[in-house]
């Protein structure tokens, strides 16, 4: 191996050890938090300093096509060119014999496209993956169930709410995006392949109306066409029960695609299917959206998590207040905590500004790199599940001196020990697309839990602070107390898990309700039961 070769082989070694912590997580994880989401835009501008080459190249190879085609159009533009002109005679004989083989063979073309391509390629490992893009459809239709958005205005990029005739907007953005008829017919598949007709219906017929519009533009980039949107649509139809509506369909498919043996089978059998049952012409299909069998709470977290974080009656609640917060602790008396109650029963509240913006913001950089799929307990267990999308990382105190700081601000407002084996690790939280938890207890349910091999008790309580601010959706649902708090930048949130005697309190089941719009970060502290004992003392009465 030669210097070069040496130094080349150093330079990809190096490189490989230098990479970020974070290009360690499996593929198909980018669309769980919305950090790796923001990091996909390095290899899309990779990929349109590519393109732009070769534009610049094809452009370069159509002027001079361009003039060549000019050259010869003049001269037989002009009548007085005479072939017994010799000189005119032997270009002619050249041109045919060798110059328009050059041109109709030249490799130009293939070398522009070819150098696209494997750029391409090299980029390819840091695109996301497929799995992406199914959790980044399935998002979609999560914002879609819990926020009782409209499919049509989201093609449009308008966030609106429709429950009858009343149309709510949820957010407003400054720029509206809409989506094309590939982009809905690709989060419709998604749907139809899970055989889930309830979604996949709404979205292929977007799609539909959408190529019908655009009918006879080609678009390079565009996976489907109306032909593939009116035929998935149409068996989703048939599926759900709607022959009428999949007959009508097929019978379009086929004005497009005619010679398509499959779908004029098809359309034979929704014939005879319609004249043996007749009812089913006018018959109405009602849709029921796919039942989750672990959240029973489903009404109940939606309807909060539609709110917004609005309590409405909040104020008028004379038991909840406001103050400053020192409790009794010097190292809070010159700088005493913003303390909001928000609820009595399950006790929760609000310490405002608890950290600043350069905090919180170094906070976050210290766990971008680390952050990986974030999993829940399954027995002993802990596995990535749909019902938490997440990426979060655990940062020890001795990492950057801003965690001690953290530690004893919390220790301080509390009371209690926060230092290890007595609580966990910060662990920092980041939300994918349409990122969310629901409905969970954060204290041990179950003997087997993993939480139980720390040797220091279940979780007594749970501080959790709100790293970022979100444009919509993403508020705290607490399911049984029947409120939600909304996102509040710089904030911490702050409940007890246990009751005294050690039982778990039902109450403070809560969820992270999904992100509409932004960029969630939390950074949760879980302390448990040992080592508090003197802080918190026990009691066997149930209701303490």
């Amino acid at each position: 191996m030669g210097p070069a070769a040496r130094l080349a082989a150093l330079l990809a070694v190096l490189a490989l050890r230098a990479g970020d912590p974070a290009e360690v997580a499996a593929r198909g994880d980018t669309f769980s938090a919305l950090t790796s989401v923001a990091r996909a835009l390095a290899p899309e501008r990779r990929l349109l300093g590519l393109l732009r080459r070769y534009l610049l190249g094809e452009e370069a190879r159509l002027r001079d096509l361009t003039r060549f085609y000019h050259k010869v159009l003049s001269l037989h533009e002009d009548a007085a060119t005479p072939v017994s002109n010799p000189l005119l005679a032997f270009t002619l004989i050249k041109r045919l014999q060798s110059d328009w083989k050059n041109v109709v063979h030249s490799l130009e073309a293939s070398e522009n496209i070819r150098a696209l391509k494997d750029g391409y390629e090299r980029v390819e490992q840091d695109l996301p993956a497929f799995e992406d893009l199914e959790g980044a459809a399935r998002a979609l239709m999560r914002l879609q169930d819990v926020y009782m958005l409209n499919v049509k205005g989201l093609a449009r990029g308008v966030f609106q709410r429709v429950t009858g005739s009343a149309v709510t907007d949820l957010y407003s953005p400054r720029r509206l995006f809409s989506l094309t008829g590939d982009d809905c017919f690709q989060v419709g598949k998604v749907a139809y392949d899970m055989g889930d007709y309830y979604h996949a219906i709404p979205w292929l017929e977007e799609a539909v109306s959408l190529f019908r519009g655009s009918y006879g533009e080609w678009k390079t980039e565009d996976e489907a066409s109306l032909e593939d949107a009116l035929d998935h649509l149409a068996f989703a139809y048939f599926q759900a029960g709607n022959v009428l509506c999949a007959l009508n369909l097929s019978r379009e498919f086929l004005l497009y695609s005619p010679d398509n043996k499959r779908v004029a089978r098809n359309v034979l059998k929704y014939e005879k299917l319609l004249a043996e049952s007749p009812n089913q012409a006018v018959a109405e299909t009602v849709m029921q959206r796919p039942n989750v069998p672990h959240l029973q709470t489903r009404d109940t977290y939606e309807g909060l998590c539609q709110t917004l974080g609005s309590q409405p009656t909040h104020y008028q609640i004379p038991s909840l207040y406001c103050s400053y917060e020192t409790s009794s602790s010097p190292y809070l008396l010159l700088q005493p905590v913003r303390k909001e109650v928000i609820h009595l029963e399950p006790y929760v509240v609000l310490y405002h500004d608890f950290v600043s913006d350069a905090e919180a913001q170094k906070i976050r950089g210290l766990a971008e790199p680390w952050l990986q799929r974030s999993v829940v307990a399954s027995g002993e267990k802990q596995l990535p599940v749909e019902y938490r999308i997440s990426k979060s990382a655990w940062l020890k105190d001795t990492v950057d001196p801003v965690l001690v700081t953290l530690d004893r601000r919390i220790a301080a407002l509390t009371g209690l020990d926060v230092q290890p084996p007595y609580a966990e690790y910060l662990q920092v939280v980041n939300y994918g697309i349409g990122g969310h938890y629901e409905p969970h207890f954060d204290h041990a349910t179950s003997p087997s839990s993993p939480l139980y091999r720390m040797n220091s008790g279940n979780r007594v309580a749970t501080f959790m602070i709100y790293l970022s601010s979100v444009e919509a959706g993403g508020a705290t649902a607490f399911i049984y107390g029947n409120f939600s708090v909304p996102v509040v930048k710089n904030a911490a949130l702050f409940w007890w898990n246990l009751h005294r005697s050690g039982e778990g309190d039902g109450d403070t089941l809560h969820a992270g309700c999904p992100v509409l719009v932004g960029d969630k970060w939390v950074a949760n502290k879980w302390i448990h039961e040992y080592g508090q004992e003197f802080r918190r003392p026990c009691s066997s009465r149930p209701e303490d």
